[in-house]
């Protein structure tokens, strides 16, 4: 499968293909990978805000 595919179906850009089976397991390492991926966006957030947006405001 596609990376960026799957990325997009972990962000709810892009709905799942109902062909491919999935098992409770899988279901709960895909709850966990959605869970990272959106932890790391608000990261990279925040870090962008912090050395970008914060110092043009301090001058």
């Amino acid at each position: 499968m596609n990376f960026w595919r799957q990325v997009a179906e972990y962000l709810y850009i892009k709905k799942r293909d109902p062909n491919i089976p999935r098992s409770r397991f899988v279901k709960y390492m895909h709850g966990m990978n959605r869970i990272s991926i959106f932890m790391f966006l608000i990261a990279l957030l925040l870090m962008l805000i912090k050395l970008v947006i914060v110092p043009l405001f301090k001058k």
